[in-house]
């Protein structure tokens, strides 16, 4: 039995929300998102910085929600939610699959840092529009690509899992402005999957 550890508005969503997906039992140890929670010792053995998600599958253990989704679709659920890699489709897969992590995130975590975590005080304005910006110049061409289509690749992938996520985490904080409408309707598209409406309740 998959045991998934996570905290809500986390990646680990991601991970539910796949397995929701795959139809794939699992137990879910859920924890606040909070220190005392994830920088617990207990915590610290599965991830030694204390982040979500940690999948732990009988005797494997494996944290960063890219490698637990890869890892989950090789082991649990080959031929799924993922092209062949002789499709014209892979590629594409693999670009979006990561581009939410090399482009997206960063600037929604510089933005959720000087919006959320830090007291107003210690909060910087000049870091926090130069973040907008950025996420502003990553969200443009996702706007694009899914310009007459309903998923990135298409059909629904895991890069939607991946992707869409970050979409969807850029929406809810209103950084998805009203000149992106394939971004905003391909959010709520996202949310009305049941397993991800399911991944981002939990």
């Amino acid at each position: 039995m998959l045991t998934l550890h996570f905290a809500p508005n986390s990646r680990a969503s991601r991970i539910y929300w796949l397995l929701e997906e795959l139809d794939i039992p699992f137990e879910l140890n859920r924890m606040d998102f909070h220190p005392k929670d994830l920088k617990s010792d207990e915590h610290r053995a599965r991830h030694p910085l204390g982040r979500v998600p940690v999948l732990d599958d009988d005797d494997v253990r494996i944290f960063e929600s890219g490698a637990i989704v890869e890892y989950i679709l090789a082991r649990h659920a080959p031929g799924r939610l993922k092209p062949t890699v002789d499709s014209p489709e892979f590629p594409v897969y693999l670009q979006w699959f990561h581009y939410c992590e090399g482009m997206v995130m960063p600037p929604i975590n510089t933005i959720v840092v000087h919006t959320i975590l830090l007291p107003p005080e210690r909060r910087d304005q000049t870091a926090l529009e130069q973040a907008r910006r950025l996420l502003g110049k990553a969200l443009a061409p996702v706007e694009e690509a899914l310009e007459g289509k309903d998923y990135l690749i298409g059909e629904f992938s895991a890069a939607d899992c991946m992707l869409g996520h970050s979409c969807i985490m850029a929406s809810r904080l209103g950084l998805v402005t009203d000149d992106m409408p394939n971004l905003r309707a391909y959010a709520e598209r996202l949310l009305a999957r049941p397993a991800c409406a399911e991944a981002f309740a939990a």
